[in-house]
């Protein structure tokens, strides 16, 4: 019997489905094989680059007396009081081991367990600065398990780099890759020693860049997701193509150990750090001399910018590059050397890497105008040295209205260092504008607008001439420092 040809049209469409079915219940070995295929091979990577891979141990030997030294308990030879009436028997034992075990102890040597990588023949090791901190001794065990004793040729705590030196001649090396090429999403690998397992490999994908992290304002750190865990501290993170992009210095954990969240110092960093070290035995820094804060989307719109992005200037420190520029309070800082300035944070790093006595090309937004500015950057102080002349800010939210302000006297002037200018807030009304943004009793308001304000009166002009602005900048400073404040300007209130 013959098919039709509606028959045939049937007849093919149950052919195809029956085949599409067979694809899609292919033999697991075939669906592994094709998964596979679509995964990264990391075996080759590993056997080009972990033998350049080390461990290190940093030794501190700690000094704490004869083990009874505070005068408690027994005379050192396990031998306490026992209780009348059950010397010698099961329980008086059970109390002198009890005694023994809570006799004050001489502590051992404390070893801090880390990893670190090789970038040079002649024996120059790259390790995280707090790895090696301290040490009385650092020894380093290659991956033949030769164990060498390393010295410390110097470290940077504020970028977390150390830089040692092995003896020896012909070591295998690291190539050094371009972090700066990175991109979210790609695939990268991790060797070194978590929890002292030497040698151990884990990969995982970059998460993000530029990350800024708490009290580690000069670096733009690389996050990922590789799992990471005390001991792999110090060790080299490769991209696909073998080079060294990062080291590994830090993770985020509620535990103590891996949570998803690693975060890896730069290479560029990390090197330049290095070759300052070993040519000139310190690190230098470029320095604007500013104190920043985010730009929000209130004052973006005051500033008559589209979308909030820079650090905006909310004070120039004294004897600084910034003030002896032409850049002023108020300005926000969107463009640094060529590179645009998406957050506050992302200025330090991006300033950290210019020389000192150099000059920078500093875009800023300004009146709502964008303007190229001319900065020659100074050398990056001490911690010390900066913490001397300024303090931290707290940014807040604050509205000029519904207050009452009143002349700045000469004994709050000189407790908030206010050179010049300024007017006190006098009362804030419970429930207005003021008082619910957080506006308190003793703010000092110093401009607004950026045009400076000396009395109140000036205050009152200022806000008068406001009409039809719905956002404007108000610079306040607090016994915290100066902060940049959006001024929402509520019709009803003029």
């Amino acid at each position: 019997m013959s098919l039709r040809p509606a028959s045939r049209v049937r007849a093919a469409a149950a052919l195809g489905l029956a085949l599409g079915v067979a694809a899609l219940v292919a033999p697991p070995a075939v669906r592994d094989a094709r998964a596979l295929e679509s995964l990264p091979d990391f075996t080759t990577l590993v056997e080009r680059n972990h033998d350049a891979v080390v461990n290190i141990s940093a030794r501190q030997n700690t000094a704490r007396g004869n083990g009874n030294g505070n005068g408690t308990g027994g005379d050192g030879d396990g031998d306490g009081p026992s209780i009348p009436g059950l010397e010698n028997s099961p329980l008086d034992e059970l109390l002198r081991r009890y005694q023994e075990e809570q006799r004050p102890r001489a502590l051992p040597e404390n070893n801090a367990l880390g990893s670190g990588f090789i970038i040079s023949e002649d024996g120059y090791v790259l390790t995280n600065n707090h790895v090696v901190a301290d040490a009385d001794e650092v020894l380093v065990r290659l991956h033949d398990r030769r164990q060498l004793l390393a010295s410390v040729i110097g470290s940077d705590p504020r970028s977390d780099v150390a830089l040692l030196k092995i003896d020896g001649a012909d070591l295998p090396v690291v190539s050094i890759g371009d972090s700066d090429a990175l991109e979210v999403g790609e695939w990268v690998l991790a060797i070194g020693s978590p929890f002292g397992f030497d040698f151990s490999v884990t990969a995982g994908i970059v998460s993000a860049m530029g990350r800024s992290l708490p009290n580690e304002s000069y670096v733009p750190f690389i996050q990922t997701d590789v799992a990471i865990n005390p001991g792999n501290s110090g060790g080299p993170l490769f991209n696909l193509e073998g080079d060294v992009i990062g080291i590994n210095s830090q993770i985020y954990s509620r535990t103590g150990s891996f949570m998803g969240l690693s975060f890896a110092i730069p290479i560029e960093m990390a090197m330049d750090v290095a070759d300052q070290i070993r040519d000139s035995g310190r690190v230098t820094r470029g320095w604007l001399g500013v104190i920043i804060q985010e730009v929000t989307t209130e004052l973006a719109e005051s500033f008559g910018m589209g979308v909030a992005h820079g650090a905006l200037i909310s004070r120039i420190l004294p004897d600084s590059p910034a003030a002896d520029s032409a850049l002023r309070v108020g300005d926000v800082i969107v463009e640094f050397e060529g590179r645009r300035v998406e957050r506050s944070s992302s200025l330090p790093p991006l300033v950290g890497r210019v020389p000192a006595n150099s000059d920078a090309t500093v875009g800023v937004v300004r009146d709502g105008r964008t303007m190229a500015l001319e900065v020659n950057i100074g050398e990056l102080p001490t911690d010390e040295e900066i913490a001397s002349s300024t303090r931290p800010s707290r940014p807040t939210s604050v509205n000029p209205l519904a207050l009452t302000v009143e002349p700045l006297d000469e004994r709050t002037r000189e407790a908030l260092g206010v050179d010049r200018g300024g007017v006190l807030v006098a009362t804030v009304e419970d429930g207005g504008a003021a008082d619910e943004a957080g506006v308190v009793v003793g703010d000092v308001i110093l401009t607004v607008d950026n045009t400076s304000v000396d009395t109140p009166g000036e205050l009152e002009e200022i806000l008068a001439e406001l009409a039809g602005r719905t956002s404007v900048a108000v610079l306040v400073q607090r016994e915290s420092g100066p902060v940049f404040l959006a001024l929402q300007i509520d019709d009803a209130e003029r």
